[in-house]
């Protein structure tokens, strides 16, 4: 049930990606003990860079940061490509434990938490530099801000629907869908997608009755023919490894090694993402001050 699904549809003319993301945002809020309006924006931003990692191709990784001025501060994603079938995605809040009252709707109020800043979008390539893109929050909701930026720097009007739904005790529903208008739709077409996306029942109300990735994708579709095409896998997943860290260390120079070793038992490190923890003893720090001469 948790995996993610692509699509076309009107004749190749609507790019379609829906995924359900309930364990991969479960994930994220137990390893960084999410507040319940964090886990909300941590989720969605999840979310989202699990399904636009689901056109990413090789090596290719995507990475969605938005930095505001609310409480939470930066929050960023990662998603990439683990083999043919899945998709690996990892995120982290700079202030998880932000929080604040719902919203007028009786929703989280993410924009709030958020607050006013931008999306930065990078895409990193097997070859060749990193692409950047970046626009301004436009509501600090995370998919109209998603929305903006695929309109605005891609040039793809799309239609971006996420959705959390927590409470104090965890993560009961995640999940999305996003459609692409390409060239070549028609005004029908284009009306057609934007009247499904406004009436249909919020995502999360869709998952929760038991709707996975396909349903979503007929509920944003409607009466337009759909022709699925790759199904994904969708795991909550991190690179950092010990090596990365002991070339991180290496990059302070052998004299400040040297110091840390004579000054400390143990060094660690712990990653932003998994909250995965890296202790070095000092004679492992120090045969690190070796490898430099």
């Amino acid at each position: 049930m948790h995996r993610i699904l692509t699509a076309s549809a009107a004749h190749g003319t609507v790019s379609l990606v829906a995924g359900i993301t309930t364990e991969l945002v479960r994930e994220a809020r137990e390893r960084h003990d999410l507040a319940p309006t964090a886990s909300a924006a941590v989720g969605r931003l999840l979310t989202a860079a699990a399904l636009l990692g689901a056109s990413l191709k090789g090596r290719e990784r995507l990475t969605l940061q938005v930095v505001g001025n609310g409480p939470i501060g930066a929050l960023t994603a990662d998603a990439w490509r683990v083999g043919d079938h899945a998709i690996g995605a990892r995120a982290y809040a700079r202030n998880g434990r932000a929080n604040v009252p719902l919203n007028a709707r009786g929703k989280f109020d993410v924009a709030r938490v958020v607050g006013r800043g931008n999306l930065q979008v990078t895409k990193s390539y097997e070859v060749g530099q990193p692409y950047n893109g970046i626009v301004p929050l436009v509501s600090g909701e995370i998919g109209d801000d998603v929305a903006a930026y695929l309109a605005n720097s891609e040039q793809i009007p799309s239609v971006v629907a996420l959705g959390v739904l927590a409470d104090p005790n965890g993560i009961k529903a995640a999940g999305g869908v996003i459609a692409h208008v390409l060239p070549g739709a028609d005004e029908s077409t284009i009306a057609t997608l934007e009247r499904n996306a406004a009436g249909m029942p919020a995502v999360t109300t869709q998952i929760a009755s038991g709707a996975g990735a396909e349903e979503l994708l007929r509920a944003v579709a409607g009466d337009l023919e759909l022709k699925t095409f790759n199904a994904f896998d969708v795991a909550f997943d991190c690179r950092c490894t010990r090596e990365k860290v002991e070339s991180a260390l290496l990059g302070l120079g052998k004299d400040e090694l040297a110091k840390i070793a004579r000054e400390q038992p143990q060094t660690e490190a712990t990653c932003e993402f998994c909250r995965e923890r890296y202790v070095l003893s000092a004679d492992d720090v120090r045969e690190l001050a070796q490898r430099l001469g």
